[in-house]
Formats: C-alpha cells, sequence, structure tokens
C-alpha cells in the first residue's frame, strides 16, 4: 500500500508539474494591460480576419489576406480573398481583387516579389477542406491573374511564406504531424516536429526541422539573413541564407510572447504581431472566450548575441483580439488579426 502511494504521489507531481509547465511556457500568467509606444488608434479598416498583410512600400500598397474564420466556425461563407488598400490616401479604403476567382479560395500567408516597375508575383497560401495548396498569382495595378497552384507532401500544415525570387520561395509549416495526438503533443509537450520548407520554382525541400510550432517567416536579402517565428517556444530563430537554398542555423532570441506574422521595416527593424498567452488564444480561436489579448513587440538584430527586443504595444483584447502582424508604413502602424472584425490603425507619436 505504501509503494502504491509513493507512486501516485510521484505521478500525481508529475502531472502537476506538467500542467504548470504548460500554464507557464504558453503566458497564462502573464497580466496584459492597454499600453501603446507607438501612436494612438486613427482609424480601422472593417475587415475580419486579416491575418497577415504584404506591403508595397515603393508603390505605396497594402494587400490584405482576408478570412472570416469566424464565420466559418459558425457554418457561414464569410469576407474571403486578396483586399488592396492604396495607401496615397488616408481613407485607406480596401478593395477585393480576387473576386473572378473560379476555385475556392481562403488565403493565410502571403508574400509579394515586385518584378518590374508595374508588375509583383504574389502568392498565397490556400486553405480548402484541410488541403493546402500555394496559389501563384500577377499582380498589375488592381488587376490580380492568377497563375497557377503549387502542391506538394512538403506542405504539411503550410502558414506562411516569403517570397526570394519570382518564383522561389520558404515557407513554415506550423505542425508536422496532422493526427489529434500528434497535435496536442506539439501544441502541449513543445514537441518539436514542426518545419521551413524551400521551393526553387520545380521543386520542395525541408531545410530546418524539429522546430516548435514556425509561424512568421521574413527575409533580410540585404543581410543574407532569414527569420522564423517560433510560437510555442515564444523565439524568433536566425538563420543565414546560403546557395540553393539551405539554411545554416545562428541562434534562437527570446521574444517573451507568442510570435506570429513578421514584418521587414525600412530601418530593418522587425515588427512582429504576437499572443501574449496562447492558451486564451486557442480558447478564443475555437469560439470558448469573446476576446483575446495581442502585443506588437520589434526586434532589432545587430549580429550573434545581440539583439533588441521591445514590446511596443500591448492590448487585453478590448482593441483588437489576436494580433497577428504589424506592418509600419510612413506615420502609421496597421495591426491586423487573426479572427477579430477589423484591422486596427495606429498613427505613430
Amino acid at each position: 500500500m505504501r509503494k502504491f502511494l509513493i507512486a501516485l504521489t510521484i505521478l500525481l507531481a508529475l502531472v502537476a508539474s506538467f500542467i504548470l509547465y504548460t500554464f507557464y511556457t504558453t503566458g497564462y500568467f502573464r497580466e496584459v494591460t492597454a499600453k501603446s509606444e507607438v501612436g494612438l488608434v486613427y482609424s480601422s479598416i472593417e475587415l475580419p480576419g486579416v491575418e497577415d498583410i504584404a506591403l508595397a512600400r515603393e508603390d505605396s500598397f497594402l494587400l490584405l489576406s482576408v478570412n472570416d474564420r469566424a464565420s466559418h466556425r459558425a457554418g457561414k461563407e464569410g469576407y474571403h480573398g486578396i483586399y488592396l488598400v492604396d495607401l496615397r490616401s488616408e481613407q485607406f479604403d480596401a478593395v477585393p481583387i480576387s473576386s473572378e476567382l473560379n476555385f475556392p479560395f481562403y488565403p493565410h500567408g502571403i508574400s509579394i516579389f515586385k518584378l518590374d516597375s508595374a508588375t509583383y508575383g504574389l502568392l498565397a497560401i490556400n486553405h480548402v477542406e484541410g488541403k493546402h495548396s500555394i496559389e501563384s498569382f500577377l499582380l498589375k495595378g488592381k488587376t490580380l491573374h492568377h497563375l497557377k497552384t503549387i502542391t506538394g507532401p512538403e506542405l504539411i500544415s503550410p502558414n506562411d511564406l516569403v517570397m526570394v525570387g519570382s518564383e522561389s520561395f520558404y515557407f513554415t509549416n506550423d505542425h508536422g504531424y496532422t493526427s489529434k495526438w500528434g497535435l496536442l503533443a506539439e501544441n502541449y509537450l513543445a514537441v518539436k516536429a514542426a518545419s521551413v520548407g524551400y521551393f526553387d520554382g520545380k521543386k520542395f525541400e525541408l531545410v530546418a526541422e524539429n522546430l516548435s510550432y514556425s509561424n512568421g517567416i521574413q527575409v533580410d536579402t540585404s543581410r543574407k539573413l532569414l527569420y522564423v517565428a517560433s510560437s510555442r517556444e515564444f523565439s524568433v530563430g536566425v538563420y543565414s541564407l546560403l546557395p540553393d537554398g539551405e539554411l545554416s542555423y545562428i541562434e534562437d532570441i527570446p521574444a517573451g510572447t507568442g510570435v506570429d506574422n513578421i514584418e521587414l521595416g525600412e530601418d530593418g527593424m522587425l515588427w512582429i504581431g504576437c499572443h501574449p498567452n496562447l492558451l486564451t488564444f486557442a480558447a478564443y480561436a475555437s469560439g470558448k472566450t469573446p476576446i483575446s489579448p495581442s502585443e506588437v513587440i520589434t526586434l532589432t538584430y545587430q549580429k550573434e548575441g545581440e539583439a533588441i527586443v521591445r514590446s511596443v504595444w500591448t492590448d487585453p483584447g478590448t482593441q483588437l483580439s489576436g494580433a497577428s502582424v504589424a506592418v509600419p508604413f510612413g506615420d502609421y502602424l496597421f495591426i491586423g488579426n487573426v479572427m477579430d472584425t477589423k484591422v486596427l490603425v495606429l498613427k505613430k507619436n
């Protein structure tokens, strides 16, 4: 009997330790209050589920990846597709540019690449009925032409991507398993099975593996660096770009929050939309709680071992829930989200 009680006590202690570990490493005990070091709310763009945003800085426009996930959860169609915002007007009106497509299109991560003075390449991750693809487009002015659909077994659970050429790109798989138990192990036991892949225009290759919920991805071509957000580990991985799409790992930078999409500012600073409490965000995404806290951080990477991370905007979820991307342009900061009803526009101090 005594041995049984000892074994039971050890088992209960292990279970309690696991629960505390999960709560601690997902930000559950963190109190999030409203704070802004980047300015006040100027306006909003009334579109739901703008999970990712691509900026064409030279030509002053945004592309919004729109997918009304809250409506989908309720069995409704909702808004979805690519919208364009002309930044030369401070009205920030969003115009749909993908409504003529003849296939289901529910975009997630997006990326653009300038081809010439009037044309951009656009790639968008598309999720339809549990199947994943990457849709390739040509953007001329406000006209979007679909070119092709890219698929492959390496697209396990694609989340975000970044173009590095007219046809080449890196992408993240936020999970490596597709089964219920595998997903639970990755989400709660922090099992590392996520990855980064590379497509050279013809074939896929996984170039970084054994990651923990790899999410946003961004490239700084001037410094030949690739950044990968690890939401579950609250960190940003830094890699050197090598020939043929290969990567060389440098380091992981602690971020203190659930990092999502990464955007590159004009000065090389990274702007990252974040989920400071992953468990609350998971409950919010499944419709169990009405709001989820949001955060925006900046990351200045100087060299290995020298990085500056700053939390510049936080909100408990009353202004914006589930922030996933933050894009600076001039005096403005555009903050998108996974499931809220609007893009928040801040005007910098």
